[in-house]
């Protein structure tokens, strides 16, 4: 009986406890809810800061609002500014950018200080979303390990804007009094952006020789700087976007993949294999051909020429985001070089391999391969099955007039 005392063992075999979960923690955690945490955190910053900046004067009752220098305009503007900064923080988060992520974590807190700054109700949804991102972040941190990945040249141009921004605001401030009616960090600011832009309000404007003379300096170095940027890191996402449309991937490719399947090699074993996944998930082809003869109307499938032994080729296929890798180019041998490759770049990946012969399928498990697939071994077991138990043809249906037996 249920009441007679029994061993402990005998009671959890015979009578477990079975307990219903209301919340699956681990449907929370992992990259994507926490992009989708900051998404959401991102929205609410831009509304709230919208929200503030339509107001005229604003009550600040927060607890932070006293020792805050500037409360007031952080209110106003910090809403709109950080949610911009949010979207590009989104952006790197979905790439698994290791910089994304520390910035995220270092905002997230700034964030917070809106509603513990004007302390109303309304904002209440924005500091819970503050800190539900900030948890999420923390404990994801080691899904964020991917780096900026950015050419000499792209962190060059970048460096040349930054420090053309930071050589006219020291110098407008510098000439402030000098021919330019300049007060301010903020009015500085203001004049090297809008003289840069090409914009020219008029309402600052130099009127010494010396200050004429740096304006155009500013002018010749800011538009420099931006058009050695758009070359190095606009046009190689151009080039990314068309390589995309003709389903053809470039060195400079920079398409954001992850949780895809890469397949390494071409043949008539992969051509069912693309078959079968075309729309289901997006996939990479790595192939040796000079022009590997893959369908046009594949739906997000890309080809890629190289070697897949060489790490340059695997890093352009992203494999360290992939969601699995399929091995098989009917060469044993050079399969098992591709399956060490990619397991040294990437441990944690699912990749399948075919073996053409099946005396290597120990060879395979041993270098790391999660499943060996022996194509005639099955091929024999599937001809064996169907010669030992043919298959009862269906009977015939009953025609017209005919009334089944009863």
């Amino acid at each position: 009986m249920r009441d007679q005392p029994a061993d402990s063992t005998l009671e959890d075999v015979f009578y477990p406890e079975r307990r219903v979960s209301f919340v699956r923690w681990e449907g929370l955690t992992g990259a994507r809810p926490t992009v989708l945490f900051t998404g959401v955190l991102m929205v609410l910053t831009f509304v709230t800061g919208l929200s503030n900046l339509s107001q005229g004067q604003m009550t600040l009752d927060g607890p932070v609002a006293a020792q805050m220098p500037y409360a007031a305009g952080f209110v106003q503007f910090g809403g709109v500014l950080l949610a911009f900064l949010f979207g590009a923080i989104v952006l790197g988060l979905s790439r698994r950018k290791r910089l994304a992520w520390r910035v995220g974590l270092g905002l997230t807190p700034v964030v917070a200080l809106l509603p513990l700054t004007t302390y109303a109700v309304e904002d209440v949804p924005l500091m819970a979303a503050a800190v539900l991102t900030a948890g999420a972040l923390v404990r994801n941190r080691d899904q964020f390990e991917q780096p900026l990945g950015l050419s000499p040249l792209q962190v060059g141009s970048l460096a040349a804007i930054v420090g053309v921004l930071l050589y006219g605001s020291v110098g407008a401030y510098g000439l402030r009094g000098q021919g330019l009616a300049i007060e301010t960090w903020s009015d500085a600011i203001y004049y090297v952006v809008v003289t840069i832009s090409t914009v020219g309000y008029g309402d600052v404007a130099p009127t010494t020789a010396v200050a004429r003379w740096f304006s155009l300096s500013v002018i010749l170095f800011g538009t420099g700087a931006f058009t050695l940027a758009v070359g190095a890191v606009v046009v190689p996402a151009i080039e990314s976007r068309m390589a995309s449309a003709f389903q053809t991937m470039t060195g400079t490719d920079t398409t954001p993949l992850e949780d895809h399947i890469v397949v390494l090699g071409y043949n008539d074993l992969t051509r069912p294999l693309l078959d079968h996944i075309d729309g289901a998930a997006e996939c990479v082809v790595v192939s040796e051909q000079s022009e590997p003869s893959v369908p046009a109307d594949r739906s997000g499938i890309s080809v890629m020429e190289g070697r897949p032994t060489e790490d340059a080729t695997l890093a352009r296929a992203r494999i360290e985001t992939a969601g699995g890798v399929a091995v098989c180019s009917n060469d044993d041998a050079h399969d098992i070089m591709a399956v060490l490759a990619v397991r040294a770049m990437a441990p944690a990946v699912h990749i399948v391999a075919v073996a053409s012969e099946p005396r290597h399928v120990q060879r395979f498990e041993e270098v790391g391969v999660d499943e060996v697939i022996d194509v005639r071994a099955i091929g024999g077991r599937l001809l064996a099955e169907s010669v030992l138990e043919p298959a009862v043809p269906a009977p015939p249906s009953a025609t017209e007039g005919e009334e089944p037996e009863s």
